[in-house]
């Protein structure tokens, strides 16, 4: 039986306190429909914010002229500074929950939430718990039609079950105090709060049209790949592809199109997301030979992804980890293709590199710079797609000797695969090195297997630098339409592959008046051309633009070399300009004394016990070298490790002391090492003794020192090294000094792990991200395997404990908290290497180039390469010939600026999804299946 409510006074006295119960009242219909009933404002504490809002009273709410309600949301301040990082956070709180089940489930009610806002505008706002904790307390204001104005305070939140099915109390109060008290806490958090993101809106209004459909109902390519990937991970996280990388991909379907292959360099600078622009690609090609209309009972042929062993791991982790793809890697000393998580998923043997158990599998290029049997396997085999990593490693090579000018074994390689493939994707952020001929190396890769649309027939002009360089690099101007024609006839390009309006028109006229469809590329004499093409003709070959000349904007390298430029990235607003502070600098820290005590200059000062354990590996290494073979790895490995940490340089001699391999992987391939003689044995006993006798670490003093003496823990830390053990030891280290600390350690494989209060426990990556996300964890251990999965922009600080000589590996490791949603106009980064060794002096010139001039890192070298080590002195001059030459202008910008901006037709808003398990699937067909 329902019960009238309880008051102090009179049921007719205005001023009645009135109470009421969910046991007792129906409270939507008692109370809110009530009272709502054409009302002229409702202010509401409505607590966390549901896609559930107005689920009940949005009938009642439309017709109101003020609404406002403030929702709790537990993101930090730091988190709603920032909008980028404010829509990242909370899309991917909502997204935690499967997007699936919601989006069937509650369609109504996104949909009604999406009509209220946009019929609305701005009218809920978000309050960070930092204002006053999580908004737990409910309350409101509602003026009523007859100008009265009531104050209500409650348990429910604004949802379905708050008003309807949970047991629920509330009090109105109708005194002008008690309104007014409830008001002043509202503007309190109305003030604090800020804007519900456009992103959380448009995924409100995604989730009311979502549908889930099978491959084949998507007709249009370009919805392939927005339906595959809009609920990535990525896109889960509340990230998302950037213009530049979606721009990438519909380069790639433009060339699908028109030429039925895609032949591209990607050759964006350092620190753009080449690896997530070629694994979009890549997944994309997969969706379209996918297709009925592709497939046609043919056989699945294989995607490989081709790259430095060094980097395998970091593909595999960043393609499942961002794109949710899982890939195969080949391990090249146990000859089996590994998971993920390192678990074999095929027999062993070398052939079986022929039948990768995923779509895509991930090789290491060592193979193919020596002769392997797997080598001789690849070369037999036909690809759908492949793509090469770290390109410029496939050259000519230089010198005066009998070999100079053929083609290393790489490139001899992919020259070969190339003829093997329907589609060839290369990557490299340094697409010319010391030689501009170096570029033709590549593209001629690209031509390999082609239809002759990349350069042409055998006998155009574009095969041959020396002829084509100085036009292109605005030295010679072509005058009239005879020589302008022997330069365009082949391959003449087609109407889309230019954005200029002027040369659009041209070519679109040339095919029309030739009757040439897209996939012809080459054209008759310039005496089948009408007058009036060859006057359109003779006019374009002389119209200059921003400086540039027909040529230098329209020629076989503009279309198929895709190369985006940081600065014109930061320069459109698209990449926020966040400037790095290169430490160890006294003129930077607050304790210069204790500054002096650990450090000379850019180098750690050691001790004596160093001093002679480095002698000693050094010792190792010539031991090593008597052998008469071998490479940089085996004679500098002892080096390395000891320079990384004590423990790493131990752990390795105590390893290869009882008798077992040690192994690597170097940037020519896996690379292994065990003892073979008494003298290599004695060397390393002789190493250990020192290393067992150290007491601490130098770097370990240096840590805590920037740690906790110069504030960096307070801004939030990321420490990496590129061994395991180093990082390992480091993580211990620190969680036994502070045990009151939360440290994680992001590692590959299952070797993550978090430390607190003297204890570790195993984690997997992606609970350790969400955990620094949250800010629950402000120092991180991490591998350079793991790094590319990792966005930390939460920390504000980066110590590099030992210095790879790979300036595009530190870039990579800054690029992890220098990214949008950084809360810091500037990040710090501490290098540590130790004074006499060789990583000072190859850092020393590193940082001369580095400070103050951080966006040169683009410019520099993927790597040290062996023979600049060789004479240190002349290190910076090489390096500078280097920078210098990468600073000519190119006529890229003028091609590919205008797919930097976003798609009108954007991504986030894709309603029409593949469902993950279907991708998922997909992805796991093997060769051949």
């Amino acid at each position: 039986m329902i019960e009238e409510p309880l008051s102090v006074q009179s049921p007719v006295d205005p001023m009645a306190l009135q109470r009421f119960s969910s046991r007792t009242h129906r409270l939507d219909q008692s109370f809110l429909a009530e009272q709502l009933q054409g009302a002229r404002r409702y202010w509401r504490i409505a607590g966390y914010f549901t896609s559930s809002l107005f689920e009940i009273a949005h009938e009642w709410l439309e017709p109101i002229p003020e609404v406002r309600i403030v929702c709790n949301v537990d993101l930090s301040p730091e988190d709603l500074k920032v909008a980028q990082l404010r829509e990242m956070r909370l899309l991917g709180r909502w997204n935690e929950r499967s997007i699936e089940a919601e989006s069937l489930l509650n369609r109504d009610r996104y949909q009604r939430l999406d009509a209220f806002l946009a019929q609305r505008g701005q009218v809920i706002r978000v309050a960070p718990d930092s204002v006053c904790g999580f908004v737990h307390g409910k309350a409101g204001v509602i003026e009523r039609a007859d100008g009265r104005t009531l104050g209500f305070i409650g348990s429910m939140n604004e949802t379905r079950h708050g008003w309807q099915q949970h047991y629920e109390i509330l009090w109105q109060d109708d005194s002008p105090e008690g309104v007014a008290w409830i008001e002043a806490e509202f503007e309190f958090l109305w003030n604090a709060a800020r804007p519900l993101p456009e992103a959380v809106c448009h995924e409100v209004s995604r989730r009311g049209r979502r549908v889930e459909v099978l491959l084949p109902a998507l007709e249009h390519e370009e919805t392939l790949t927005p339906a595959a990937l809009i609920e990535s991970p990525l896109y889960r996280e509340g990230m998302a592809l950037q213009p530049w990388q979606q721009g990438f991909v519909s380069e790639c379907l433009r060339h699908y199109q028109e030429h039925g292959q895609v032949r591209l360099l990607l050759a964006d600078e350092v620190g753009l997301g080449k690896t997530l622009s070629l694994g979009t690609a890549a997944l994309t090609l997969c969706l379209l030979d996918e297709r009925p209309v592709a497939t046609g009972g043919k056989r699945r042929k294989p995607i490989v992804i081709f790259a430095p062993a060094t980097l395998c791991e970091q593909w595999q982790t960043e393609l499942l980890d961002k794109l949710g793809i899982p890939c195969a890697r080949w391990h090249s000393t146990r000859k089996v293709w590994l998971d993920p998580e390192e678990r074999a998923i095929s027999p062993s043997g070398p052939e079986q590199i022929a039948r990768c158990p995923l779509r895509i599998g991930i090789v290491s290029t060592g193979l193919m710079i020596q002769p392997s049997r797997e080598k001789e396997v690849l070369l037999g085999i036909s690809y759908t797609l492949v793509i090469l990593d770290e390109a410029h490693k496939a050259r000519s090579r230089q010198g005066l000797g009998a070999k100079a000018g053929e083609p290393n074994a790489l490139l001899t390689f992919m020259l070969a695969v190339a003829n093997r493939a329907e589609h060839v994707l290369l990557g490299t952020a340094t697409p010319i090195q010391t030689r501009t001929e170096d570029l033709w190396d590549l593209v001629r890769v690209l031509h390999r297997g082609s239809s002759g649309f990349v350069l042409g027939h055998e006998l155009s002009p574009w095969h041959n630098p020396r002829e084509v360089l100085p036009i292109l690099c605005g030295e010679l101007h072509i005058d009239g339409p005879e020589a302008g024609w022997r330069l365009l006839r082949s391959p003449l390009p087609t109407m889309t592959s230019t954005n200029e309006p002027n040369a659009r028109r041209l070519f679109r006229n040339l095919r029309e008046e030739l009757d040439m469809p897209p996939k012809t590329h080459l054209a008759g004499a310039l005496s089948e051309l009408p007058a009036d093409l060859r006057e359109d003709l003779d006019t374009e070959l002389e119209r200059v633009i921003d400086g540039a000349t027909f040529f230098q904007r329209e020629n076989p390298f503009v279309r198929h070399v895709v190369l985006r430029k940081r600065t014109t990235l930061e320069e459109r607003g698209l990449l926020e300009r966040i400037a790095v502070n290169v430490h160890p600098d006294q003129g930077l820290v607050q304790s210069p004394y204790r500054f002096s005590a650990l450090f000379q200059e850019v180098a750690l000062r050691t001790t004596p016990d160093f001093d002679r354990a480095y002698e000693e590996a050094r010792r190792f290494g010539r031991v090593l070298a008597k052998r008469g073979q071998g490479s940089g790895f085996m004679l500098t490995l002892m080096q390395q490790r000891v320079c990384s940490s004590v423990i790493a340089g131990l752990n390795t001699a105590q390893t290869l002391l009882a008798g077992r391999e040690v192994s690597e992987a170097t940037e020519e391939g896996d690379q292994t090492l065990a003892l073979q003689s008494d003298a290599e044995r004695e060397a390393l006993t002789r190493l250990i003794a020192v290393l067992e006798a150290m007491d601490e670490d130098p770097k370990l003093a240096a840590v805590r020192f920037y740690l906790h003496d110069e504030g960096w823990l307070e801004l939030g830390c990321i420490i990496f090294s590129q061994y395991y053990d180093t990082a390992r030891w480091m993580a211990d280290a620190l969680a036994a000094a502070s045990p009151e600390e939360t440290i994680g350690l992001y590692a590959g494989a299952d070797r993550s792990r978090l430390y607190r209060d003297g204890q570790a426990v195993g984690i997997v990556r992606e609970e350790l991200k969400r955990l620094v996300a949250d800010r629950q964890v402000r120092l991180m251990v991490a591998t350079d395997a793991a790094c590319e999965g990792l966005n930390l922009q939460t920390l504000g600080t980066l110590i590099n404990v030992d210095l790879p000589w790979n300036p595009t590996r530190l870039e990579q490791r800054i690029g992890r908290i220098k990214r949008f949603g950084q809360a810091r106009s500037a990040v710090d980064m501490l290098n540590l290497v130790h004074q006499g060794t060789v990583d000072e002096v190859v850092y020393a010139r590193l940082s001369e180039r580095m400070r103050n001039r951080y966006d040169l890192f683009g410019g520099l070298p993927d790597t040290i390469r062996d023979d600049w080590i060789d004479d240190l002195e002349t290190l910076g001059e090489k390096m500078d010939q280097y920078i210098e030459e990468r600073r000519q202008a190119t006529g890229f910008d003028l091609r590919y600026n205008d797919s930097l901006q976003p798609s009108e037709d954007a991504w986030r808003d894709c309603a029409t999804v593949l469902a993950r398990r279907d991708v998922e699937n997909l992805m796991r067909k093997g060769w051949g299946g």
